[in-house]
């Protein structure tokens, strides 16, 4: 078994890094808020106070953070990973951040003989919690080959995607399928709530025709009971949407519907929902339609 560190400890973070120790690995963990670390350390993991200090410990090092310049920071920052770096150290980055800030960590921890793996995943809290995420990975091949067993105890689906940056890439795809689908049930739901149609039914009825997808199979329930706690939180969603705009913006891509759902979920965050699951999109509609969407028999 294998000597890990794991630094961020959010919602999916502290799940991944459980699913670790449940298989039998040894755990050093780093957080900025200290109580999820005093959680951990009672469960079992070592606790450390610095990135660097998690770095000198482990074989593996891995940062889940909300974005490009905090994953800079923790790894290039003072008392970062890059100061703990040794031979046999491997970094694995699960943020989604932009694809150029992974290539750039990637090569400036190489030039210390640090092999990098950017490793975004997909399947929310729920994911996390159960071990069933999916996992996007960019770096070199023998990198990922002994990572495998630790990306196994987090994910059910776990693929070497291409080279430094490519994990990220397929993250902006993911996101621009996810956002999407997100802001179409939105629209739906509120449309029908709207003519009076019961939208539970629909959604019984569409989802086992073309328009099923992870969003009309997950969300519709908990929407109906407005139960709009986060599995993943919409200002995330924001920020991801922002890393895909700009992705095609340097790849000289056009991004129409991305874009739409963009402003969609700016205007949730303006609206003061940015700690509401993403599917709370549909907040935004309300507003605008002057509905609420539940089902007849959500009480």
């Amino acid at each position: 078994m294998a000597k890990v560190g794991y630094i961020g400890l959010g919602l999916m973070g502290a799940s991944m890094a459980r699913n670790l120790m449940k298989a039998g690995h040894s755990l050093v963990v780093h957080n900025r808020s200290r109580a999820i670390v005093e959680q951990l350390a009672s469960e079992g993991a070592t606790p450390a106070f610095s990135p660097r200090e998690v770095a000198e410990q482990v074989e593996f090092v891995f940062t889940n953070l909300p974005d490009s310049p905090d994953v800079e920071q923790v790894v290039l920052g003072p008392d970062g990973i890059i100061e703990g770096a040794h031979d046999g150290l491997v970094f694995i980055d699960n943020s989604t951040i932009k694809p150029e800030t992974a290539r750039m960590l990637a090569e400036r921890l190489a030039e210390r003989g640090i092999p990098a793996l950017d490793a975004p995943v997909s399947g929310g809290d729920i994911g996390a919690r159960d071990g069933t995420l999916t996992i996007m990975v960019g770096g070199p091949q023998d990198a990922f080959e002994r990572a495998l067993p630790l990306f196994e105890a987090m994910g059910k689906t776990v693929t070497l995607v291409g080279e430094s940056g490519a994990g990220q890439i397929a993250k902006v795809a993911n996101q621009i399928v996810v956002a999407g689908t997100m802001v179409a049930m939105a629209e739906a739901l509120v449309l029908v709530q709207k003519t009076g149609v019961d939208p539970a039914r629909v959604v019984q009825t569409i989802s086992r025709g073309a328009a099923q997808c992870w969003a009309l199979d997950t969300k519709p329930p908990k929407l109906f009971k407005r139960d709009l706690a986060p599995g993943f939180k919409a200002y995330m969603q924001a920020k991801d949407l922002k890393i895909v705009i700009d992705t095609g913006r340097a790849y000289e891509v056009p991004l129409p519907l991305s874009a739409v759902a963009h402003q969609m979920y700016e205007a949730m965050v303006a609206m003061g929902n940015g700690e509401l699951d993403n599917s709370a999109v549909i907040t935004v509609l309300e507003a605008l339609s002057g509905v609420e969407v539940g089902a007849a028999d959500a009480d």
